[in-house]
Parts: C-alpha cells; sequence; structure tokens
C-alpha cells in the first residue's frame, strides 16, 4: 500500500513539475522577444547612419569608428559593437523560439543564451497552465518519474533478492 502512495506522490509531483515546462519556455521566449525590440530601439540610430553611409552594412559603421581620428567615435566603436553583437544574438534566439514546442524546449534546455535562461529562472512565477501541452508535458513528467523511480526500486529488489523472483523464494520456503 506504501508503495501505491508513494506511486501517486512520484507521479503528482512529476505531473507539476511538467506542467511548468511550457510556462517556462513561454517566459523565455518572451523574455528574447522584449530585449530584442530594446536592442533593436538601441541601435535604431545606428541602422539609419549605417543605411545612408554604408548600404545598411552596421559592421562598416564600426570598423569606420574604430579607425576615425576621433578619439570619441573610437570609444563609441565599442558600446556600438556589443550594441550589434547583442542584437544579433537576441535575433538568432527569437528565431530559434519561432520553432515547433520540442525544437523549442530542446533549445532553451540545451542552447539557450545561459545568462537569458538565468534571468527567466530568477523571475520566473511558478504557474499551473490548463493548455493541452502542459496538460502533456505534466502527464508526461508524472509517468516517466513515478516509473524512473519504481524501476529504481524493483531493480534493487531483484538486486538485493539475488535475482530470484518471489515464486522461487516462496517454493523453497515450503
Amino acid at each position: 500500500m506504501f508503495r501505491s502512495y508513494l506511486r501517486l506522490i512520484l507521479f503528482t509531483f512529476g505531473l507539476l513539475v511538467g506542467v511548468q515546462v511550457p510556462g517556462f519556455i513561454d517566459d523565455y521566449a518572451k523574455r528574447v522577444e522584449a530585449h530584442r525590440l530594446e536592442a533593436e530601439q538601441g541601435l535604431k540610430g545606428f541602422r539609419a547612419t549605417a543605411k545612408r553611409f554604408f548600404k545598411g552594412d552596421l559592421d562598416a559603421l564600426v570598423a569606420h569608428y574604430r579607425v576615425s581620428d576621433d578619439p570619441v567615435m573610437r570609444s563609441d566603436a565599442q558600446s556600438v559593437s556589443s550594441l550589434v553583437s547583442r542584437a544579433q544574438l537576441l535575433e538568432r534566439e527569437w528565431r530559434a523560439m519561432q520553432g515547433p514546442w520540442y525544437l523549442r524546449a530542446w533549445h532553451v534546455v540545451l542552447g539557450a543564451d545561459p545568462e537569458l535562461r538565468k534571468e527567466t529562472l530568477a523571475a520566473y512565477n511558478y504557474q499551473v497552465l490548463l493548455a493541452p501541452e502542459a496538460i502533456a508535458w505534466g502527464l508526461g513528467a508524472g509517468l516517466l518519474l513515478a516509473w524512473l523511480v519504481e524501476s529504481q526500486f524493483v531493480l534493487l529488489g531483484w538486486a538485493i533478492s539475488g535475482g530470484r523472483s518471489r515464486k522461487v523464494q516462496e517454493r523453497h520456503w515450503r
């Protein structure tokens, strides 16, 4: 009976953790988009200058700033270069978050920018979404966790009993 309750508790825990996955992925995607829009706003003036003098090439604008005789422009070259790099990173992240759900999940787990993922986790509020994907994630995580833990207990019991089944043990005791 205890094993049945333990199995239910594990399943429930897995379910509750699993329903958080789509919410976290959604929060990450929203954070990426907000940062991307902010970066684009910060580059707006530089894009206009690059379009006017360098056929829209921001790298050429940065290169021009770096070789300028004006020390202020040379100093600003690093700032503009950082803005351009950040905007490119955020654009790549945003594109990665436009794919199907399984690619978004894979990206957040393995390919996401660590700084953005950490920022998202720090600001994440646990929530229970009743969207179909949240229910699927919850059920999947619950079943997987319950199955993994139960399998470990069964293997441990099998190892302790020396690999003999319960029926074989009962026959020897008769």
